[in-house]
């Protein structure tokens, strides 16, 4: 990543950047909804082009022509996320596909980072990496499990996998908590994993038990966070007005000034 996407992104610590989805599944409606940004408290924007695709599949020249659009009206970095089935997205999609897919994200340039799936079933999570760094895209790798918290080593390890292996540039992992206990064992896990690593980390604990994980990250060590604008991509995220006052509060706490929130 350049510089200059590092400090939008505020990558180096403190106050946890906010990243809010775009979840619109017609071109029109996405255009609305990314132009609506601009009177958010918004870091980066998300495309979830699985949402934008739906059940019917992949067009790739729809997909391309949304991204044009999207990109003229949007004033922020711009994330986009295929997310696939096998992690809780919406659109079925073959290997094939899906590297495709982000290939033509990567090489369209207009998009500042792209997610790709560290433990994606065809085992070329690297080579899809390695693609768009080519094309001069950062990537965050990113695992989720919607069923389960696994043990914290092994948090940490996918993390440092994605790192080590894989050579992303950010690290993220999600998880579904079934216990309080789950949830600190990802806060533990992300201490671990953001003391260990050279790159930025994003984790959360989802749905509502797993809440506080989304707000806390200037504590534990995890860059960012996803608010809702419209809605929510994945269970548990706030609205982005809270999730924005929260954070201004905790960030001023931390400082030892009053806040405005």
């Amino acid at each position: 990543m350049d510089i200059a996407l590092k400090q939008r992104l505020n990558m180096e610590g403190g106050r946890p950047c906010i990243i809010v989805p775009l979840t619109s599944s017609s071109p029109e409606r996405l255009v609305e909804e990314a132009s609506a940004l601009a009177s958010l408290p918004v870091d980066v924007a998300e495309w979830r082009v699985d949402m934008f695709c739906g059940s019917s599949g992949v067009d790739e020249k729809a997909v391309t022509a949304a991204l044009a659009s999207l990109r003229k009206v949007l004033s922020v970095p711009l994330l986009a996320t295929f997310r696939t089935t096998d992690e809780g997205g919406c659109c079925p999609v073959g290997d094939g596909e899906y590297e495709a897919l982000c290939a033509a994200l990567s090489e369209s340039g207009l998009i500042d980072l792209l997610d790709v799936e560290a433990f994606f079933r065809s085992g070329r999570a690297k080579d899809i990496i390695a693609r768009a760094h080519a094309a001069g895209v950062g990537v965050v790798a990113s695992n989720h499990d919607f069923q389960a918290t696994p043990p914290k080593d092994e948090m940490v390890r996918r993390l440092l996998y994605m790192q080590d292996e894989l050579d992303a540039d950010i690290l993220k992992i999600a998880v579904m908590p079934r216990s309080r206990a789950d949830v600190l064992a990802l806060l533990s896990a992300t201490e671990e994993a953001s003391r260990l690593a050279k790159r930025p980390v994003i984790t959360m604990s989802m749905g509502p038990l797993g809440v506080i994980s989304r707000v806390c990250g200037q504590f534990f060590g995890s860059a960012a966070t996803f608010g809702a604008a419209e809605k929510a991509s994945a269970p548990g995220q706030m609205d982005v007005f809270s999730l924005d006052m929260v954070l201004r509060a905790l960030d001023a706490a931390c400082k030892g000034r009053k806040s405005d929130a």
